[in-house]
């Protein structure tokens, strides 16, 4: 079979109100602040010279608000509006019982059994797919998704992409995006000279070619990052 190559353009979804509280949100709903929706607005100013063949988004109010300012301004320029499809194997990732709290206070819990007291610490000292494990293992009701969990969760969400009979070699693809799922891409799939010390901003574009054919750990190649 020959090999089906898909722009991919996954916008991070606009700011809410927890990214303004700096909560963990994971997969609970906070809808879009004022910002949030400009946030949206400008990502569509940028992609409305696109056609998007598919479009994707999580099943939370932030990322489906975000999704559609972007496919009005995609369609008032007089683009095809594809079906918005929203599924949960695109929200970001589970928190469990730190859901809703202050980030420094979830990651403290998580990171200083290990002697590390902050998310960019626990990074830094034990790579990123520790920071889902041991948060996991600081939940009281381990419901937090694990390393493990999470990549399969995410992986499904590409699976679901590569699967849509109607999308073609070359096609565009809108998909909005979490903070940290982004992040966690750059991470496995991004090069040295890519700069992680932050997630990208809110209403960010990150541009992935996605090979629909080959196996999930050699799919993906990031053309840009959080622009």
């Amino acid at each position: 079979m020959v090999n089906m190559i898909l722009h991919l353009h996954l916008v991070r979804h606009g700011q809410t109100y927890f990214n303004r509280y700096n909560r963990l949100q994971g997969w609970s709903n906070s809808p879009l602040t004022e910002s949030g929706i400009a946030d949206a607005a400008k990502a569509g100013e940028k992609l409305k010279g696109l056609t998007f063949a598919a479009a994707y988004c999580s099943d939370t109010t932030r990322a489906q608000q975000t999704a559609e300012k972007i496919l009005d301004i995609n369609e008032e320029a007089g683009r095809t509006r594809p079906e918005l499809i929203a599924d949960m194997h695109f929200r970001e990732q589970f928190y469990g019982y730190y859901e809703g709290l202050d980030m420094a206070m979830a990651w403290y819990a998580a990171g200083a059994p290990h002697g590390a007291k902050t998310y960019n610490e626990i990074v830094e000292r034990f790579g990123l797919g520790a920071s889902r494990d041991f948060l996991k293992e600081a939940d009281p009701f381990h419901d937090a998704e694990s390393d493990e969990e999470y990549w399969t969760r995410v992986e499904g969400a590409f699976q679901l992409i590569a699967d849509n009979p109607g999308l073609h070699d070359g096609d565009d693809v809108l998909q909005i995006s979490h903070g940290n799922t982004l992040l966690s891409l750059a991470h496995r799939f991004g090069g040295p000279d890519l700069d992680l010390s932050e997630r990208p901003a809110n209403g960010s574009v990150t541009v992935l070619d996605f090979d629909t054919e080959k196996p999930f750990a050699d799919a993906v190649t990031i053309v840009s990052y959080g622009k």
